[in-house]
């Protein structure tokens, strides 16, 4: 299946500095996007390590089905889940590790993140935080993730209405991230695409300042031309207010010639 992508990622206007990173992996069909968090810049070292380290993981097992991998298989995911799976939670331990080494300056660090795999006719999505992969499918659009954030659990448990989410005191509060721990529960799944399915990769830099529905309507506009598609939303995020970091990665599945 041929591929179109693009992908950018902004400081926005109230931030010093980027604590966002991505990563453009056409070769291996990869693509991540990780939103980084702690003092110090100490968040930009952690989307740093994070995508880095998904990104080699997926190179070093792109022909070599007997290298000995960091994790055991998990029996419930088909082979693809569990690779994306392990390369997730490998970056974890080596953002882990990277902060108990260095405390004075890298202590409490920890990045969201978000990746793309594409293999056999397949999407696989894997994610930690609330960082998110949307579909753009014909004219809807569709979140695929979960966010793992305090709201989104409160969403869960008590159905919360809408005057309640917008009042929610801590809605950038995430229950899950790279770093925290030594070990990390990371959500993977797979689904059957469909020829001219976009995904949308972001950080909540923009899906905390743009609603779904602008989100779709600047994607149809510009689902021709993906470049000006992931500028257009990172420029509608800024017009809104620009409050964090912003990064914004477009993957497009065409049709075979």
């Amino acid at each position: 299946m041929k591929l179109n992508y693009a992908g950018s990622t902004d400081v926005g206007r109230k931030r010093g500095h980027n604590e966002d990173n991505l990563c453009l992996l056409p070769e291996q069909n990869l693509y991540i996007a990780a939103d980084g968090m702690g003092g110090h810049a100490a968040g930009e070292v952690a989307s740093q390590i994070a995508v880095d380290t998904v990104a080699e993981f997926f190179e070093e097992t792109a022909e070599d089905d007997d290298l000995t991998w960091p994790y055991k298989m998990d029996k419930d995911l088909n082979y693809q889940e569990n690779r994306l799976a392990a390369s997730i939670k490998l970056a974890n331990l080596r953002i882990h590790e990277k902060a108990e080494a260095d405390p004075s300056t890298h202590h409490g660090m920890g990045t969201t993140i978000v990746a793309t795999y594409i293999s056999d006719d397949m999407v696989y999505v894997g994610h930690v935080g609330d960082s998110r992969i949307y579909r753009l499918r014909g004219d809807e659009l569709e979140q695929v993730t979960d966010d793992h954030s305090l709201l989104n659990d409160y969403i869960k448990m008590k159905d919360l209405s809408e005057e309640e989410i917008e009042n929610f005191p801590h809605k950038n509060v995430i229950v899950r991230a790279l770093g925290m721990k030594e070990t990390v529960q990371v959500d993977v799944d797979h689904e059957k695409p469909e020829h001219g399915d976009i995904y949308l990769l972001c950080s909540d830099g923009l899906c905390d300042m743009i609603s779904d529905d602008e989100i779709r309507e600047i994607m149809l506009k510009h689902r021709n031309d993906l470049d000006a598609c992931v500028q257009a939303l990172i420029d509608a995020a800024n017009e809104s207010g620009g409050n964090d970091n912003i990064t914004v990665v477009l993957v497009e599945l065409l049709k075979e010639d």
